[in-house]
């Protein structure tokens, strides 16, 4: 097991949405380390879309306080031969499947490991890793207990092939704003967005252009985010996640 200091929080990040399966990872948690904190933190990450989520992740976990452990779970393959992960980064761990979510996370971290975790429950869904097999191994890590781990280097990892930007739209919020997979730190002042050949200009943020006006601007996680001020961009653009973006 690695040295560690003490977990403060379990954070949940899924694409399980407002269905049955989010609040059973957290009484299951609840039930095995009740003085830990479960927060969740999103439950509409791209369904079934570990290569989008993957872009996401980064910029959700930028700005949360370290000591915190980030349990993600986006697993089209589960019940597969695909192995669950431990990943230390930057003084925040993570855990989830190895199918590229975690990958970009590992990648950019400034310092960081990763394990593949061993231990497994005597009995366990064949369907639904997330409660069974992963809340689990969030909970023993908490409680220091053994998880059978094996170092993994990053080349080993699933996605960490994977290009460090994606131009391409990994999540629609409740306003229909357009998070990309782009971070906007590594994109000149004066980029061009374009979608389908049309320019859109970019601004600090919405009160700078007209009501019904689309633009881009960087958001609060630091990415590009597609916006129309007082309405909805994926409707006025007719762009949803997988959609791909021209910046340059």
């Amino acid at each position: 097991m690695p040295a560690q200091r003490a977990i403060k929080r379990i954070l949940l990040a899924t694409d399980f949405g407002a269905d049955l399966y989010a609040g059973q990872m957290q009484a299951r948690l609840h039930a095995l380390v009740p003085s830990v904190p479960c927060i969740g933190l999103m439950q509409d990450l791209p369904t079934f879309r570990p290569d989008l989520a993957a872009y996401l992740l980064p910029a959700l976990m930028r700005d949360l306080p370290r000591d915190s452990l980030a349990l993600c779970v986006v697993d089209p393959g589960v019940g597969g031969e695909r192995a669950g992960l431990l990943v230390r980064a930057d003084g925040q761990w993570l855990i989830g499947p190895d199918n590229g979510l975690l990958a970009l996370v590992a990648r950019r971290a400034g310092e960081g490991a990763v394990w593949r975790i061993g231990w497994q429950p005597d009995g366990m869904s064949a369907s639904f890793h997330g409660r069974d097999w992963f809340a689990p191994a969030a909970a023993r890590l908490v409680l220091g207990e053994d998880l059978a781990l094996s170092p993994l280097g990053l080349a080993d990892m699933i996605g960490t092939d994977w290009l460090d930007e994606r131009a391409i739209i990994v999540y629609v919020d409740h306003f229909g704003n357009l998070m990309t997979g782009v971070r906007a730190s590594g994109v000149e002042a004066d980029a061009r967005l374009q979608v389908r050949g049309q320019p859109l200009p970019r601004a600090r943020t919405f009160c700078e252009v007209e009501p019904g006006q689309a633009f881009w601007y960087e958001n609060a996680l630091g990415l590009i985010e597609i916006a129309v001020n007082q309405g909805r961009a994926d409707r006025q653009l007719a762009l949803s996640v997988g959609d791909s973006i021209e910046v340059g």
